[in-house]
């Protein structure tokens, strides 16, 4: 019984399907990619992670408060 994954493939194919280049041939300049255009910033998601942070930095100090000796 062959392996259907390994069927067709060479020793060198696994190095270019493994590298970024590999995929589309690797024949482009720096500036290929900044046509893209991101969406606008999503403040509440923002807000919430760094709420997040805040809290998370609150907790810490506690720990650091009840375990130190003093």
């Amino acid at each position: 019984m062959s392996d259907p994954i390994a069927a067709g493939h060479g020793p060198g194919d696994q190095a270019a399907a493994g590298s970024a280049h590999g995929a589309h041939g690797g024949a482009h300049g720096a500036g290929d990619h900044e046509e893209a255009v991101l969406g606008p910033v999503d403040w509440v998601a923002w807000g919430a992670g760094l709420l997040g942070v805040a809290a998370g930095l609150i907790i810490v100090l506690c720990f650091v408060l009840a375990t130190s000796a003093g």
